[in-house]
């Protein structure tokens, strides 16, 4: 059994996708551009969790994460008006250069996806240390609860900083 055709090699890749369109997120000079490489790490880290076994995780991680939040990122781009000062300073290029780094990162996880879906040794070998919703539930609302409220505390409590800090200075002030 060659590396790729193991449950290992398939996670090693997906963990590669997943750190290289990271560095991408940290790395990229525009704002939206880096929004779109979040997405593909945030899939791969999904694909990541439905190899380890646990697909309902992966379901939460494409849902949640890379549906509502970065909806949210979207919003917050918008409203602190980031985008602008990047579109004036950044170079114009034409054609699908840009795209090029996203969409060969999304078609290697699409043709893993594929591979695993597709070949029934593997599907065997998932099968077989799956992870249910009601063991992830039971463990959220269980030992980790208060750790799950604190973190929704401090992304709320990040949202309302971020929004403080973007604000000019003259709004809010009476006159």
């Amino acid at each position: 059994m060659s590396l790729f055709a193991s449950i290992e090699g398939l996670f090693y890749l997906a963990a590669l996708i997943a750190v290289i369109a990271s560095l991408k997120v940290v790395t990229g000079k525009n704002t939206v551009h880096a929004l779109l490489y979040l997405v593909i790490s945030l899939l791969a880290v999904a694909v990541c969790f439905y190899l380890m076994g646990a697909p309902f995780a992966a379901g939460l991680e494409v849902i949640v994460y890379a549906g509502a939040i970065l909806v949210l990122f979207v919003f917050a781009v918008m409203m602190f008006g980031l985008g602008v000062d990047e579109t004036m300073h950044a170079p114009q290029s034409k054609g699908l250069s840009l795209w090029f780094g996203p969409m060969l990162l999304a078609a290697l996880l699409l043709i893993e996806l594929v591979f695993v879906i597709d070949n029934s040794e593997l599907k065997l070998q998932l099968s077989n240390k799956m992870v249910d919703a009601k063991q992830v539930g039971i463990l959220l609302y269980g030992p980790y609860l208060l750790a799950v409220e604190i973190a929704s505390f401090l992304l709320l409590a990040g949202l309302v900083a971020g929004y403080h800090y973007a604000k000019p200075e003259h709004q809010g002030r009476r006159l």
